[in-house]
């Protein structure tokens, strides 16, 4: 804003407003006098810095670019969003190998999705235009009912990861404009949001249109060259298999991108992966975005101190159309413990769940949450059970165990229980006698690690992470750095850094690694 006294500050003062007084007996020594002060005025002036009048004070120092700010969607350049390293004059040693290149797309990649966002809304009973504000997060929730922390609380759509990771991505501390320097290249086409347009009523020629444009752009740019593309990567917010359509049958589902020739040469970070070795996941959004450590940690002491009134509790709806789906036995087996289990029924028409007060209040209250296959391997639910210090229950491996493998411990029964069940058919199983004969000092053991991971597992503030903390998008970061070094590393090595990039791998889908008895004690 300028000042209200812009006007006269930009003009000098005149030299007739009666300190000089111009009658005929000394006009001569006011010319003498006046001269010289007019040249120090004006050489005063020339100084001034008038950028100054133009600042707000009550701004902070650094905006961060929003990249789901419609006012500012259609002048978004790869440039306005590196204001922050304009010319790159010296490279910053504590980033050495972790700079990041971000390709400046074509805009119909990316924000022209943003700004018809009601195309992607087809096929679905949900307006998905308002979960784009405020950075992907969605819309603030007002209404936290003492269950939530007062802010930092969104409505958050889940498929929202690939607008929210390029937000993040935008303030990432190592970026650069000069791609020489660049250990990685992001790539920030929304994936997800492009092929959620076409999913219903379209044919495969349409719904792969933009994966065959996207690729044609990119192997001409020069920064393709160095590794074939391998040091690229991309971000999708559905699941990986969405975009590994294996035939061309018009009622196949999702996309074939993944499977074009130049696209099996990048990596896609997604919410779940597939079996191939270039596909990795990374938690899906929840609904908490801390500004700050603090926040995390006072949440983290809410969570701790909660007197659980459940043994379990399952979030969710049945699955009748998937014949050895195990819902069904659960939501029967917690019906029958009536007291001791909790079920938020997710069913159309009853508790929203996707009302992130509704879950809290239930995951805060019970010892264990119940998470098995969905509609994919995978759900929303094993990070809002962590978010609540709830210890997860996993049936298959592909839930968590094959999954996440940047963010979730290594020896899985660390933080979680595992009741493995193949078919429906084997069900053999009682949960909560299996959950009644844990000893009580290894569930406050795995509550502890749960609660230990929810740094781990929420995508905080864009201004979050500059003090060196870590949260899912800069372990993500990370992870994918280091493969990319990898195959850097082999390719030094005159090895084809092509060998194993892309092959596939089914032992995550299997039960083989994770058949031992879990251990209770």
């Amino acid at each position: 804003m300028r000042p209200k006294n812009y006007s006269q500050m930009e003009k000098p003062i005149s030299i007739t407003t009666g300190k000089f007084r111009t009658n005929n007996n000394n006009k001569h020594n006011n010319v003498w006098f006046v001269v010289p002060l007019f040249f120090i005025l004006c050489f005063v002036l020339l100084c001034f810095d008038y950028s100054a009048l133009f600042t707000d004070t009550d701004e902070t120092a650094f905006s961060i670019p929003d990249v789901t700010q419609k006012s500012t969607s259609s002048e978004f350049t790869k440039d306005d969003n590196f204001s922050r390293f304009p010319d790159d004059p010296s490279p910053d040693s504590s980033c050495s190998g972790r700079y990041i290149y971000v390709h400046e797309l074509p805009y119909r990649f990316n924000g022209d999705l943003l700004d018809n966002c009601f195309k992607i809304t087809r096929g679905t009973e949900k307006d998905i235009c308002p979960y784009i504000e405020n950075y992907g997060f969605g819309p603030v929730i007002k209404n936290y009912e003492n269950v939530l922390l007062k802010q930092s609380w969104f409505t958050t759509n889940q498929f929202m990861l690939e607008v929210i990771f390029h937000n993040k991505m935008m303030n990432y501390r190592c970026l650069t404009n000069d791609s020489s320097l660049a250990s990685a290249v992001f790539v920030p086409f929304y994936a997800g949001l492009d092929m959620s347009r076409y999913l219903w009523g379209f044919n495969i020629t349409v719904r792969d249109s933009s994966s065959h444009e996207l690729m044609d752009w990119l192997v001409v740019q020069k920064e393709w060259g160095r590794m074939s593309g391998r040091d690229h990567f991309l971000v999708s917010g559905r699941i990986a298999w969405d975009f590994r359509r294996q035939t061309d049958n018009e009622s196949d589902w999702g996309s074939k991108l993944r499977f074009l020739p130049e696209s099996r040469n990048m990596s896609m970070l997604s919410i779940e992966s597939s079996s191939w070795k270039n596909d990795y996941a990374i938690p899906y959004p929840t609904c908490f975005h801390p500004r700050s450590v603090d926040e995390i940690v006072e949440w983290q002491e809410l969570m701790r101190s909660r007197k659980r009134e459940y043994l379990f509790t399952f979030a969710g709806a049945p699955r009748p159309e998937y014949k050895d789906s195990v819902r069904g036995k659960i939501i029967d087996e917690c019906l029958e413990s009536k007291k001791q289990c909790y079920l938020l029924d997710c069913n159309y028409g009853n508790v929203n769940c996707d009302n992130p007060v509704n879950v809290m209040k239930v995951f805060r209250n019970s010892v264990f949450c119940l998470q098995p296959p969905g509609d994919s391997y995978t759900r929303r639910s094993i990070f809002d059970s962590i978010l609540a210090g709830c210890i997860p229950v996993f049936f298959h491996p592909g839930t968590a165990y094959a999954q996440y493998k940047w963010h979730l411990p290594k020896n899985h029964s660390s933080y979680s229980v595992y009741l493995p069940v193949k078919d429906v058919k084997e069900w053999n199983i009682k949960i909560k006698e299996r959950l009644i004969e844990i000893p009580e000092e290894r569930v406050v053991r795995l509550r502890e690690e749960v609660i230990r991971l929810i740094p781990k597992v929420v995508y905080a503030d864009p201004k979050y992470g500059s003090d060196g903390s870590e949260d899912a998008f800069e372990l993500a970061v990370k992870g994918m750095l280091e493969r990319i070094e990898e195959v850097r590393e082999m390719m030094r090595q005159g090895k084809d850094g092509s060998d194993g990039f892309d092959d596939r791998d089914d032992y995550k889908y299997t039960f083989s690694p994770y058949e031992e008895p879990q251990v209770l004690a």
